[in-house]
């Protein structure tokens, strides 16, 4: 079973001073409940938050809504505001979305080989391989993050990137509690590799089969998941 932190842990990186508070505290917060260090049923208490971040209420009552907007918290006015249980049916169709794109772009890169940034994937994979040797799956997610970003990038499309990380949350936390799986790390790493070897060879078809087999792992695994968790989903 997944540790997990104390909620409202003290955080060792102060805000920046520079930048407006309220997206800070929504981008701490929202890493949070990705990496299930706030699970889902976890309060949010926005006194102790305003503790915390040394704030008064309206940033954090802002940052909170833009939580609640992406379906990460729910808020009972005058009651209580929770981390939101994992909503399946969101998770599908942020999956269809990102399949749908990215299909796209490993398409649009195999086409164009010469400009894929295939060392730059590669070197990300060598990280993903050390995070996963270790078995620090928060970093292994950071790093699987960015080798799907680079994809994007790579294929002019970054935009698509922010508004796929947007829809994301709950598909996100199933593929958190899913990584510690014995060998679905191992199997996260086989795909990039095909896929960055299609892309590399020039083979989109290829590219687009291995990417689809990667995306769809999660979810052909939702009875195992739910029954591991059956508190943490909904739908």
């Amino acid at each position: 079973m997944a540790q997990h932190a104390t909620p409202h842990a003290a955080l060792p990186e102060r805000l920046d001073p520079s930048r407006r508070a309220a997206p800070q505290v929504f981008e701490r917060l929202r890493d949070q409940i990705l990496a299930l260090a706030l699970p889902p049923g976890a309060p949010l208490s926005r006194v102790a938050l305003q503790a915390e971040f040394g704030l008064s209420s309206t940033p954090i009552r802002d940052a909170l809504m833009r939580l609640a907007e992406e379906g990460l918290v729910e808020i009972f006015p005058q009651h209580a505001t929770l981390v939101s249980r994992i909503d399946v049916a969101r998770a599908q169709l942020a999956q269809f979305l990102r399949q749908a794109l990215e299909l796209e772009i490993v398409r649009l890169l195999a086409l164009t080989p010469a400009v894929a940034p295939v060392d730059e994937l590669l070197g990300l994979i060598a990280q993903q391989r050390r995070f996963a040797k270790d078995g620090d799956f928060a970093s292994f997610t950071i790093a699987d993050n960015a080798f799907h970003e680079r994809l994007y990038t790579a294929a002019d499309k970054h935009e698509l990137w922010s508004l796929v990380r947007s829809r994301s949350g709950h598909i996100d936390r199933l593929r958190r509690l899913h990584l510690p799986s014995p060998g679905k790390a191992q199997t996260i790493l086989r795909h990039h590799k095909q896929i960055v070897d299609a892309i590399a060879a020039g083979q989109p078809d290829e590219a687009q089969a291995h990417l689809r087999e990667h995306l769809t792992g999660t979810l052909s695994d939702l009875a195992t998941i739910r029954g591991l968790w059956p508190d943490y989903l909904s739908g």
